[in-house]
């Protein structure tokens, strides 16, 4: 079916007739409009126009809307809004979103690099709103291909082609003892020695939760694991409550709980971390994204 809309009535038009509605006086409109009363005169005459009826009654200088401008003024409401998130949709299906990122992140990530980047990003962009998604590595690699953020501060995902990663640093994990353990004064831990301890650990899709897993195997064994959490700060309170040792990276030494330890790990067990800005290869000329990259690159120094 062919559908004809009269060149007369446009969505600025539309908006005007809104305003109107919304204001009652001609005067009041063209100021919120930032235009004048005659401009706005004229626009509502062309909507009558174009539809071929009559929308508003004159008395004296007044208009008054008729039920037939009431009609049009709730369609309009409706096609505004439409058109307004298909702009949006549209926008974001091309690789650009204007008013807003969605930052995915590491909790291990927030107490440094996350809210540096934050800021930055407002210095260079203030009317940018900010969103902040955290998860695991397996989590946020899930929801940038879902689309549900736009950029994710995690370890470089491996075997992914559709993901652009800019690394920012590289991050070792270290044995995570409380003070006074027996442990505490060792200058590197032998991981082999340690198969009979109690550990604690992150849950599966944790990055760090990889490493761990990956240095008990070269350990070779399988370690007595009492409890797994969520989060990288609950996992460190376990830690400090004497619940079970653990593998902890190195950037989280800043925000330890004041009787935790970080011990270096004989090299033969250490796993290493790159931490990196990652996006889908789709989205690289979104502004905003463009933006960050930047951040990112000229601020390295200062996220590890």
């Amino acid at each position: 079916m062919h559908l004809h809309v009269d060149e007369e009535i446009t969505f600025r038009r539309l908006e005007i007739l809104l305003v109107f509605m919304e204001t009652g006086n001609l005067a009041r409109a063209a100021e919120k409009l930032e235009t004048s009363a005659v401009s706005v005169h004229r626009a509502l005459h062309a909507l009558e126009s174009g539809l071929r009826c009559t929308l508003f009654r004159h008395e004296g200088r007044n208009l008054h809307p008729t039920d037939a401008a009431q009609a049009l003024a709730e369609v309009a409401r409706d096609v505004l809004r439409t058109m307004s998130e298909g702009i949006r949709s549209t926008r974001e299906v091309a690789g650009y979103s204007a008013d807003r990122i969605r930052i995915g992140s590491l909790y291990s990530l927030t107490s440094r690099t996350v809210p540096r980047l934050i800021m930055g990003l407002k210095l260079r962009m203030p009317d940018l709103h900010t969103e902040l998604v955290l998860g695991s590595n397996a989590d946020l690699l899930q929801k940038l291909r879902d689309g549900a953020i736009d950029a994710a501060l995690m370890a470089v995902p491996e075997g992914t082609s559709d993901v652009e990663s800019e690394p920012l640093f590289e991050d070792d994990i270290q044995f995570a003892a409380p003070t006074g353990s027996p442990y505490s004064a060792q200058q590197e831990i032998n991981l082999g020695a340690c198969a009979s301890e109690r550990f604690v650990s992150l849950s599966e899709g944790f990055v760090t939760y990889s490493g761990f897993v990956e240095s008990f195997r070269v350990a070779g064994f399988t370690p007595n694991v009492v409890m797994k959490t969520g989060d990288i700060f609950s996992l460190m309170n376990l830690v400090s409550g004497g619940v079970g040792y653990t593998l902890l990276p190195g950037r989280v030494r800043g925000v330890l709980p004041h009787n935790v330890q970080l011990i270096p790990l004989q090299p033969k067990y250490l796993m290493r971390q790159t931490i990196a800005l990652n996006f889908l290869r789709t989205r690289e000329r979104d502004p905003n994204l463009l933006t960050l990259l930047t951040l990112c690159r000229t601020s390295k120094a200062e996220l590890s």
